[in-house]
């Protein structure tokens, strides 16, 4: 590839990443803009599209599949209930509304990917919010934060950190075994930061009106079958890779999307093509479209020129190197979507180990597994980075394109300034913990005594 090219493919990624964080472009507009041009000057090819979509299939799977779960189970009515329950739980006090929108949206960001969940809780959060005369930006813009960060208590959580996982081939028991206590710290440290943060909301002091009956639930079948396929998927997602037929989580997704629109179809709710119409669209397409910029992106070989820049730089010292990439992944997923930052970070990554001969010239490799215990810090400290590092702004993560775009629908316009007002300092803070974190594990591993990466052990070095 010539000079030229190389800096017409860097420009053209640069001018999309302008245009969308000075609010001048629509950002789906923006990146596919960015594709056409690359398309039209020839930088892109087929087999480069065809790369593209073997990367993104995953995660946008993850997403399409949650997407279309959460819309179904929207139709039952639990939900509704379980707002009325949540509005007389804060007693009218802002600070317990906080509180509990923490404690409600953490768990079940930890089995359903972060954008779904956000879709799933949007109206409960909304509807308290106004119920208690409260902005609701501030509460859909820290349902974000908390998802995104809640992300990294399971594998499927979020699709920057599944990204990761898979590439190094690591499994749900692995996975909650060595880095959940990390998401665990992630989401804890928000707590005293909502005091500075939402200092409106958390002095909130309101009259609840009389406490009417929870609304009924009609279609009880329909409910049942609904939260059936809920379960299947979380069961899934724990065992699915351990069975004969080794059920990926982006397969889960899909079978639990399916399941759901049979149940739609078989209840006659609704129609199917209804829940379809409500699927996010604009975001798998924003994101599909980043995917094929990043790709050409990684064409360029800058990518691969920083790996051995980075060996020349810090030699095999891997503990510099994970927190170098975990500052650097943190502040890219801010500007960018964290699903493709990760997926270009992975190429940069396995190229410095093999550089630095942590692992043999086949990891490169597409399927390679067999990657050293003493490198997972170094994995790990990328998904710290991606994931929330992607808090930080509002194109950062696909649950805050989400939460910004349900606001949107509600009247209320959140620009890039506002919603970074929130995000910046609880990102600064919880990288701070992840570099703590990934500093503990890299100790464990030069223990004579510990268990590599041990979640248990981790908590023990992090008190000390």
């Amino acid at each position: 590839m010539s000079t030229l090219h190389i800096w017409l493919i860097v420009g053209i990624f640069a001018g999309v990443i302008l245009l969308i964080a000075f609010d001048i472009l629509d950002m789906m507009v923006a990146a596919l803009l960015g594709v056409c041009l690359l398309i039209v000057l020839g930088l892109l090819d087929r087999h480069d599209l065809q790369e593209a979509s073997k990367v993104a299939g995953g995660p946008l799977a993850l997403l399409f599949g949650g997407m279309v779960v959460a819309r179904v189970l929207a139709k039952t009515g639990v939900f509704e209930r379980l707002g009325a329950v949540f509005l007389y739980a804060t007693g009218g006090s802002g600070k317990r509304f906080l509180l509990l929108l923490v404690a409600l949206v953490a768990p079940v960001c930890a089995l359903l990917p972060n954008a779904t969940a956000v879709i799933l809780l949007a109206p409960i959060i909304i509807g308290v919010a106004r119920a208690l005369k409260a902005d609701f930006v501030g509460p859909m813009i820290l349902a974000a934060l908390v998802s995104n960060s809640a992300g990294m208590l399971t594998l499927v959580g979020d699709p920057a950190t599944f990204l990761v996982g898979s590439a190094i081939g690591l499994s749900f028991t692995q996975y909650l075994q060595q880095v959940s206590l990390g998401g665990l710290l992630a989401v804890l440290v928000i707590l005293p930061l909502l005091p500075r943060l939402l200092p409106d909301i958390w002095r909130l002091r309101a009259t609840l009106p009389p406490r009417e009956p929870a609304p009924r639930i009609e279609r009880k079948g329909f409910v049942t079958f609904a939260l059936l396929v809920l379960v299947v998927m979380v069961v899934l997602f724990l065992v699915g890779e351990t069975l004969p037929s080794r059920i990926v989580p982006p397969a889960v997704a899909i079978i639990g999307a399916t399941l759901a629109l049979l149940v739609i179809y078989g209840s006659h709710v609704e129609p199917v093509d209804a829940v379809l119409r409500d699927v996010d669209w604009k975001t798998l397409v924003f994101l599909g479209a980043i995917f094929v910029l990043v790709q050409a992106f990684t064409k360029t070989g800058l990518l691969q020129g920083l790996s051995l820049q980075l060996y020349s730089w810090l030699g095999a010292d891997l503990t510099r190197v994970a927190l170098l990439l975990l500052a650097g992944i943190g502040m890219l997923s801010s500007l960018l979507a964290n699903i493709p930052v990760v997926a270009a970070a992975l190429v940069m990554t396995k190229g410095y180990l093999v550089a630095a001969e942590a692992v043999p010239e086949v990891a490169l490799a597409a399927g390679f597994t067999d990657w050293p215990a003493a490198t997972l810090p170094v994995f790990i400290a990328m998904m710290f980075g991606a994931t929330l590092g992607g808090n930080a702004t509002l194109v950062g993560a696909s649950a805050n394109i989400v939460s910004v775009g349900i606001c949107a629908s509600q009247g209320e316009r959140v620009s890039f300034a506002r919603f970074a007002r929130y995000g910046v300092p609880i990102t600064v803070v919880q990288l701070g913990v992840g570099a703590l974190y990934v500093s503990a594990m890299m100790i464990l591993q030069e223990g004579p005594d510990q268990a590599p990466g041990s979640f248990f052990n981790a908590w023990s070095v992090i008190s000390r």
